[in-house]
């Protein structure tokens, strides 16, 4: 998504008049898009800020846009003082996008999130879920193969959810999908992401067909039924290796991926390898494991966060091993 949204302010930039500068010292603004969901993430933007303030020409700007306008405008001034401008991302509404490549690119279907895990900061970063018109994106993606791009990824929170704002009924995310497969010069179809629970068998119909790619990023987060639960994830571990399954026998030859995050508040050594033991039986190709970290604004920041870093950072490893090597 932030590889989208830098995209996006690039083509506003360019729309203004602007061209991209080949260095950051020989730039008169610098936008920094911020990703909310880990602790880690924030801490490198504070980093690079301390960086460029100390480097930085007379006239040279700093602006900050993305998830971490989810905090009170008081607050990130004074955090971090050195940032000139802070932009919501609708302030860079932009006709078309700079793409870094000239093959594949990005097209974002959706934006926001309804399901409120416990964790997850992205209902209050990028709000409620809010679909783009269907017309609209199969007219985006006729211009991008007009224009020579043969693949496409399409972006969402939950992708899975797409369409169920909208007045129209049948334009489901499924029906998305057949669509965009009939656009002559699209040759692979990608997809990000979706969650298990709304992972329907119209959609695994859909993914069925050649252009789309067969490579499914299904995040489990925990293979606990208890830490399930208090994450909010709406399925238990027996469950997602069931709908594993139905897919695999549906499309033999797909890879799945996966997000697991290690150390959640209470996570037991038992739990843990619940977690480990349905990562061996769900065979993923990759996986993204997170090192849990407490989140202001999410439920799971009134929990007591009561797994030390240094055995965070042992499951973290023991399921990059077993998973990503």
């Amino acid at each position: 998504m932030n590889v989208s949204d830098a995209e996006q302010i690039s083509g506003w930039y360019e729309s203004q008049g602007w061209q991209a500068a080949q260095t950051i010292d020989k730039a008169d603004e610098i936008v920094i898009v911020t990703c909310s969901v880990r602790q880690t993430a924030e801490d490198r933007v504070y980093g690079l800020i301390n960086n460029l303030s100390k480097s930085k020409k007379p006239k040279q700007k700093i602006i900050l846009t993305g998830c971490m306008l989810r905090y009170p405008l008081k607050w990130l001034k004074e955090k971090m003082p050195q940032v000139d401008e802070f932009r919501k991302m609708n302030e860079f509404k932009a006709k078309d996008k700079i793409r870094k490549s000239k093959t594949q690119t990005f097209v974002p279907i959706m934006e926001g999130c309804n399901q409120f895990c416990s964790y997850c900061v992205v209902p209050s970063a990028r709000g409620r879920e809010k679909s783009r018109p269907f017309v609209e994106i199969i007219c985006e993606v006729k211009e991008l193969a007009k224009r020579g791009y043969q693949e496409i990824t399409l972006l969402g929170q939950n992708v899975n959810s797409y369409g169920k704002d909208l007045k129209k009924a049948k334009k489901s995310f499924a029906n998305l999908l057949k669509e965009i497969h009939q656009v002559k010069g699209i040759k692979k179809i990608s997809f990000l992401t979706s969650n298990p629970w709304d992972l329907t068998e119209e959609i695994i119909e859909a993914m069925k067909l050649p252009k789309i790619d067969h490579y499914l990023h299904l995040p489990v987060q925990s293979g606990d039924d208890k830490i399930l639960k208090k994450m909010n994830r709406k399925y238990t571990g027996k469950q997602y290796l069931e709908l594993l399954e139905k897919i695999r026998k549906q499309i033999p030859e797909i890879k799945m991926g996966t997000d697991i995050i290690v150390g959640f508040p209470g996570e037991n050594d038992k739990q843990f390898k619940n977690t480990v033991d349905l990562c061996k039986k769900a065979k993923f190709t990759k996986a993204y494991v997170a090192i849990y970290s407490p989140r202001i604004g999410t439920v799971a920041f009134k929990l007591k966060d009561d797994v030390s870093h240094q055995e965070k950072k042992r499951r973290w490893k023991i399921l990059d091993d077993l998973i990503n090597h």
